[in-house]
C-alpha cells in the first residue's frame, strides 16, 4: 500500500473569503434583522385589521418557517447552477414580495406576500451564501461565522427606530415599499460570491497500483469501511457547485479487464453516486448525533422568534411610549452584537467544548425569558433586553458552527438543509402558539413563559448530545 497526492480545493480563512463574510452580514441583516424589527409593523398591522394576536403573528412565522423548509431546495439549486445565481434570484423574490404586500387588502394576502414568498427569497439567499462561508473559512470558522451574524444585530439596531419613523411618516404600506426597495441588495450580495480558488494536497491510500475505493467497489465486504474514507470535497470552478466526488484515479497502465469487471461499470457507478451525494445524503437519518441535534434546534426555535416579536408590543401594553419601545429592540440588538463576537472569539479559543458553551447560553436564554414577564418599568425592561440580547448572540455565533462539527464539513452543506428544514415547525408554530397563549391570557408575557419553557426543552437535546460526545470519546480510548 502506498500513498498518491491529489489536490483538494481547501479554505483559505481569509483573502476573498472576507468579502463573502460581508455578503453573509448583509444577509442576516435583511433576514433575520428585518424579522427581529417586524414587531414595528406587527404592533400597526395588528391594530389596522383588527384581528387576533395570533392571526397577525402568522405573517413572520409563515416567514421563518418558509426560510427553514426551503433550505434544502436552496441547496440543491445552488449545487445544480450557481451560489450567485440562486441568491440574486432569491433577492428579487423577496423584494417582490415585499413590495406587492405593501398593497394587501387582508391578512391572507400578507400571509403570502410578505410571509411565504418573502420567506422563500430569503431562503434563496441565506442558505448558500452560509455554506459558502463555511467552505472558505476552517481554522476561523467560528469566528467568521460570528463575524458575520452580527449583521442581525447590527441591522436590528438601525432598522427598529427607522421602520418606527417610516411608519409614522408614511404609514406601515409605505414602510414595506421603501423595505423592499432595501431588498434588492440582496442581489448585490449574490454578485460577489465565488468559488474557492485554493488547492492543497491530500494523500490518498493506493493498493496494488489502485485507489482503495476502486478495490472497495470490487469487494462488497469491504464497501462500507473505505466508502467514508475516500470521500472528498471539490469545488467545480466553472459555476461554483459543491460536489462530493470520490477519491478515484484509474492510472493508465492499469488495464481495462482490471477496471471492467464482468457487469460492472465503475465510471457509471461513481457518477450516479456523485449525482445523488450532491443534492442528498441519507445517511444523515442514522447519525444520532445530528437527529438529537436537530430536535434542539426545532425546540429553539419554538422560543427565537416569539420574543422578537413580542417584546415592542409588550412594552406598549405597559404603558410605554413607542419610541421607547422600540429603544428597547435596539438595546438588545447592541448587546445581541457583543454577545456574537465576545463569545464567538470565546469559542474560537476553544477554551471548553463548543457544544457545552452553547448549552450554557440557551439555559441562560431561557431563564431571561422567564423573568420578562416579571418587569414593567422602561429600565427593567431595558435590563432584560440587555440580558437577552448577549446570551441570544452567543447562541446563534456558534449553533451553526456546532452543526459543522458534528456532521464534518464534508456534509455541512446538505446537512444545513436538513436541519433547517427539521427546525422549520418550530418556527412556523413558535410564535402563533406564543400567541395564542397571549389571546387567552390577555397578556404579553405568557409569549415569553412560553418561549422560556421550550428553551430550556432544547437546553435537554444538547445535555444529550454532549452525553453522546462523551461516551464516543471513550469507546474510542
Amino acid at each position: 500500500m502506498d500513498l498518491k497526492a491529489h489536490n483538494v480545493r481547501a479554505a483559505p480563512d481569509g483573502g476573498y473569503g472576507w468579502f463573502i463574510l460581508l455578503s453573509c452580514f448583509v444577509i442576516y441583516g435583511l433576514s433575520f434583522g428585518v424579522i427581529n424589527s417586524f414587531g414595528v409593523f406587527f404592533f400597526e398591522i395588528h391594530h389596522y385589521f383588527g384581528t387576533t394576536v395570533t392571526r397577525a403573528s402568522w405573517i413572520s412565522s409563515i416567514a421563518v418557517a418558509a426560510i427553514h423548509v426551503i433550505a434544502p431546495v436552496a441547496s440543491a439549486l445552488s449545487a445544480h447552477y450557481s451560489h450567485r445565481s440562486v441568491v440574486i434570484t432569491g433577492g428579487l423574490i423577496c423584494s417582490l414580495g415585499t413590495v406587492v404586500g405593501a398593497f394587501a387588502r387582508n391578512l391572507n394576502e400578507l400571509y403570502v406576500t410578505v410571509g411565504l414568498l418573502n420567506g422563500f427569497g430569503l431562503a434563496l439567499t441565506w442558505t448558500p451564501t452560509m455554506s459558502s462561508l463555511g467552505l472558505y473559512f476552517e481554522k476561523r470558522r467560528p469566528f467568521a461565522n460570528a463575524l458575520a451574524s452580527t449583521g442581525e444585530g447590527i441591522f436590528t439596531f438601525v432598522l427598529t427606530p427607522l421602520f418606527q419613523l417610516l411608519i409614522d411618516s408614511y404609514s406601515w404600506r409605505g414602510a414595506l415599499l421603501i423595505l423592499g426597495g432595501l431588498q434588492l441588495n440582496l442581489c448585490v450580495c449574490g454578485i460577489l460570491l465565488r468559488p474557492v480558488n485554493v488547492t492543497r494536497d491530500v494523500n490518498c491510500e493506493m493498493e496494488d497500483g489502485l485507489p482503495l475505493k476502486l478495490l472497495s467497489i470490487n469487494n462488497s465486504e469491504h464497501s462500507k469501511s473505505h466508502s467514508l474514507e475516500t470521500e472528498e470535497l471539490r469545488i467545480n470552478n466553472r459555476s461554483d457547485k459543491v460536489t462530493v466526488e470520490a477519491c478515484l484515479e484509474i492510472p493508465k497502465e492499469t488495464s481495462d479487464s482490471a477496471v471492467k469487471a464482468p457487469g460492472l461499470n465503475i465510471t457509471k457507478r461513481v457518477e450516479l453516486g456523485t449525482r445523488i451525494l450532491r443534492y442528498v445524503d441519507f445517511t444523515l437519518i442514522t447519525n444520532a448525533h445530528f437527529m438529537v441535534y436537530s430536535m434542539f434546534g426545532l425546540f429553539a426555535a419554538l422560543g427565537y422568534f416569539a420574543p422578537a416579536l413580542y417584546l415592542v408590543p409588550y412594552a406598549r401594553s405597559q404603558g410605554i411610549e413607542e419610541y421607547q419601545a422600540a429603544a428597547l429592540m435596539s438595546i438588545y440588538a447592541v448587546l445581541d452584537l457583543c454577545g456574537r463576537v465576545f463569545l464567538g472569539w470565546v469559542a474560537n479559543m476553544r477554551l471548553i467544548k463548543m457544544i457545552q458553551q452553547l448549552t450554557a447560553t440557551v439555559i441562560m436564554l431561557a431563564i431571561v425569558l422567564l423573568l420578562c414577564p416579571l418587569t414593567s418599568s422602561f429600565i427593567e425592561l431595558a435590563a432584560i433586553s440587555a440580558a437577552y440580547g448577549v446570551v441570544y448572540g452567543g447562541t446563534v455565533a456558534v449553533h451553526i458552527t456546532v452543526l459543522a462539527e458534528l456532521v464534518g464539513i464534508h456534509k455541512f452543506r446538505i446537512a444545513l438543509g436538513f436541519y433547517m428544514l427539521i427546525r422549520s415547525s418550530g418556527c412556523l408554530f413558535g410564535p402563533p402558539v406564543a400567541g395564542l397563549f397571549i389571546d387567552m391570557m390577555s397578556d404579553y408575557g405568557a409569549g415569553f413563559l412560553m418561549s422560556g419553557v421550550a428553551l430550556m426543552i432544547a437546553a435537554v437535546f444538547l445535555l444529550i448530545v454532549n452525553q453522546m460526545n462523551r461516551r464516543g470519546m471513550e469507546s474510542a480510548t
